[in-house]
């Protein structure tokens, strides 16, 4: 099964290690394979390095030991083509999830599991390990 994490979980795995969300983020990526996009990357380096300057080497750490595939995240965006969601700066992770044809879209994000799509099944990481784990 391909899963993507969105950038929200990604950064509560990385300031929170050794919590259960770190666990089970670390347990998913073991057990499946993961799929990240390249804005969630750069999303994710960003956010630790303004929001959490401390934690630029457990970001280092996580990232060195997290396998998965990176898929690149289109430029240009019509929404008109996508499933409508409330926050267009969204557009670009939808739109990476959906070319990928990832399984599971895992998020904390409200505006993502608004948003009626049949694939990838959108997801918080509760609700996938309650599935799938």
């Amino acid at each position: 099964m391909r899963v993507m994490f969105d950038t929200n979980i990604l950064i509560s795995a990385v300031i929170s290690y050794g919590t259960r969300l770190a666990e089970l983020t670390q347990k998913i990526a073991d057990d499946f394979n993961i799929v990240l996009s390249s804005q969630i990357i750069e999303e994710l380096q960003m956010a630790v390095e303004m929001k959490f300057p401390h934690k630029k080497y457990a970001f280092d750490r996580f990232m060195s030991k997290l396998s998965f595939e990176m898929v690149f995240t289109p430029t240009e965006i019509y929404p008109d083509i996508y499933p409508k969601i409330r926050d267009k700066k969204d557009y670009p992770i939808l739109a990476s999830a959906i070319l990928a044809d990832v399984d599971v879209f895992i998020t904390g994000d409200k505006d993502f599991s608004a948003v009626y799509i049949e694939r990838p099944e959108v997801m918080t990481i509760a609700e996938f390990a309650s599935k799938y784990l």
